[in-house]
């Protein structure tokens, strides 16, 4: 059945047994594959029935599908014509683990960040209304991504609209790590309570249309709840509600939308799906299966920095209980799992809420705690505004774990923590820290902890070449490090591409330095680097514009040093997608890119 569906329109050419052997078909092919590839097994296990029952009732690309996140999209790619490329997803040059706009029609909307599917789709349906077009608008977002505020502030928008806008709330109790929030509470109470005894004459007459909607509220009365319930959060905000229905009931979900494709007003569906659906493994633990690794890697033996990062709170909260560790829902991906356990009353995890998470780090700092925020970078870019109105304008002491800075690999461009050297060091009050190892690593956040102040400490996707790395010592602020001595030439390094420069240093018998800190510079050892050197090169994993080498070059510039400075780092447009590895060498940032560096 699969292999005959080279796009939507063959879908809709089955029937709904025909459809029941096409969405088994598609789970199977989808736990074949991504143990093989790598990806989000868990959540797209989870919405197979309903992608299959979207491409049935609408039709893309005139109507729009927009996927939160697109952690959920791998059905809607197979039935769009990408089936056979599935064995390149989140590989160099092959197919996005995310929707993209450019990578087919279908694609209405890129995704890769959560909570903006509403805003999107709203803005979609808006556009088709003045374009006056009968097309449709579906957002598709999960109940974890409901919590960030933005996801409300659309909702505002589209319930004051008479926007064509039909959202599917995809409820499975599971973000990535476990759900949070009295959004969660609330949709549980929802969906755990009795029957009212009056019921909407709306919903009544929803109900008559879709029989078997009854022995699905016979059989779980709770659920029912949600459909009658008089006054639901949502139809507070002016958007109409309807469920909750079984969202692996492939018949209830082809005639509920069937139903509501002849709507015209801002509506929501809830649905009640079980993410790993199909694959027992994946449903007993999920956050485990949400994302995989490709069947062929290998685990390194020795601690990724997220680890890192996660023994040195266990060990410096075991002292101080003062520290407070915070997430946006990145508990397990951050290594905080263990914390959260052993010290649940300095842990808090406060959903996909980053906005949110940097602001209440500010003010438990103004109580004399220390909050340690755990943020990945492509994420910290979310909360910009809090940190230079928040946090550095009032000098809090406030500690940022930048995870997941500079190239992630196969996640692309809308995880890469391309930005963040760039963004963050324009901002008064902040120290900004980059460490070329685990033991470095573990040295900085001694000193951020220590510091009477705001500090970011970034550190990459990935394991450390170094297996002990546990330390009492502190870093002097602003103090660089000489690895290697040579001649001629000089390597400044930033982070862990100091690696490669020693390799590069050895060939070229360079001196190299470890930077450490991006702000504030070593000014001193710099210029007299500049002056006992013949040519100068600067290399990081951060965008080249506004980076830790602009840093260097508007020293040299203001104290009218003509040393010859090459800046190494990436260029000016969105990375792509593929191995940490073929990243680095792309962009120059590996020995022989150094090396040619240093040649031309």
């Amino acid at each position: 059945m699969l292999d005959s569906i080279q796009s939507p329109q063959d879908v809709k050419q089955l029937d709904l047994d025909q459809l029941q052997s096409l969405v088994d078909e598609i789970r199977a092919f989808l736990i074949e594959n991504i143990q093989k590839t790598g990806g989000h097994l868990a959540p797209n296990l989870g919405t197979v029935e309903l992608t299959v029952a979207m491409h049935y009732v609408f039709d893309t690309p005139d109507d729009s599908f927009v996927f939160d996140v697109g952690h959920q999209a791998y059905t809607h790619k197979i039935l769009t014509g990408r089936k056979d490329r599935m064995p390149t997803l989140r590989k160099k040059d092959g197919l996005s683990g995310f929707t993209k706009r450019s990578e087919s029609a279908h694609d209405a909307f890129g995704a890769g960040h959560s909570s903006t599917s509403i805003s999107a789709a709203l803005g979609i349906a808006i556009g088709n209304k003045v374009n006056q077009v009968d097309h449709k608008s579906i957002a598709v977002i999960g109940d974890g991504a409901l919590t960030g505020g933005m996801s409300f502030e659309a909702l505002n928008h589209a319930g004051d609209s008479d926007a064509d806008l039909l959202i599917i709330l995809n409820d499975n109790d599971m973000s990535i790590s476990k759900n949070v929030g009295a959004m969660n509470k609330y949709l549980t109470k929802l969906i755990s309570g009795k029957v009212y005894s009056t019921m909407k004459s709306k919903s009544l007459g929803f109900l008559e249309k879709m029989p078997m909607i009854h022995e699905f509220a016979k059989r779980s009365e709770e659920h029912l709840k949600g459909m009658v319930l008089p006054s639901t959060l949502f139809e507070e905000l002016g958007v109409d509600y309807f469920g909750p229905i079984d969202g692996h009931d492939l018949p209830m979900l082809v005639k509920t939308l069937q139903n509501l494709k002849q709507l015209k007003m801002p509506r929501l569906l809830h649905i009640i799906t079980k993410k790993g659906y199909g694959l027992k493994t994946a449903e007993n633990d999920p956050c485990k299966f949400h994302g995989i690794a490709p069947a062929q890697s290998n685990s390194s033996a020795l601690p990724s920095y997220s680890s890192v990062f996660g023994q040195w709170l266990l060990n410096t909260a075991t002292n101080d209980s003062q520290l407070m560790a915070i997430t946006p829902a990145m508990c397990t991906g951050s290594g905080m799992s263990e914390f959260e356990v052993k010290f649940p009353e300095q842990y808090f995890d406060v959903g996909i809420a980053e906005q949110h998470a940097i602001t209440f780090a500010g003010g438990l700092a103004t109580q004399g705690l220390k909050p340690v925020v755990s943020i990945y970078s492509t994420f910290l870019q979310r909360g910009y505004d809090q940190l230079i109105h928040d946090i550095a304008l009032q000098n809090l002491n406030v500690t940022f774990a930048i995870d997941r800075a500079g190239l992630v690999g196969a996640d692309g461009a809308t995880h890469a923590g391309s930005f963040d050297l760039s963004f963050l060091r324009c901002i008064p009050n902040l120290v900004i820290m980059a460490p070329s190892n685990a033991i470095e690593m573990y040295q900085m956040l001694n000193t951020a902890h220590q510091f009477n102040g705001p500090v970011c400490v970034r550190y990459p996707r990935g394991s450390s070449l170094i297996k002990d790395y546990t330390s009492d010592i502190t870093l002097e602020i602003g103090k660089a490090n000489t690895a290697r001595i040579g001649q001629k030439i000089a390597i400044f390094a930033f982070g862990t591409t100091l690696d490669q420069a020693l390799i590069a240093g050895e060939a070229l018998d360079a001196t190299v330095i470890d930077m450490r800190f991006v702000k504030p510079l070593d000014e001193k050892l710099i210029l007299e680097t500049s002056k006992t050197h013949q040519q100068l090169i600067t290399i990081e994993d951060n965008a080249i514009a506004g980076g830790a080498g602009s840093s260097v070059s508007e020293l040299l510039h203001a104290h009218h040093t003509n040393t010859p400075l090459t800046l190494l780092g990436l260029p000016d447009n969105f990375t792509e997608q593929g191995s940490q590895e073929e990243l680095c060498t792309l962009y120059g940032l590996d020995v022989d890119g150094i090396i040619q560096a240093v040649q031309s």
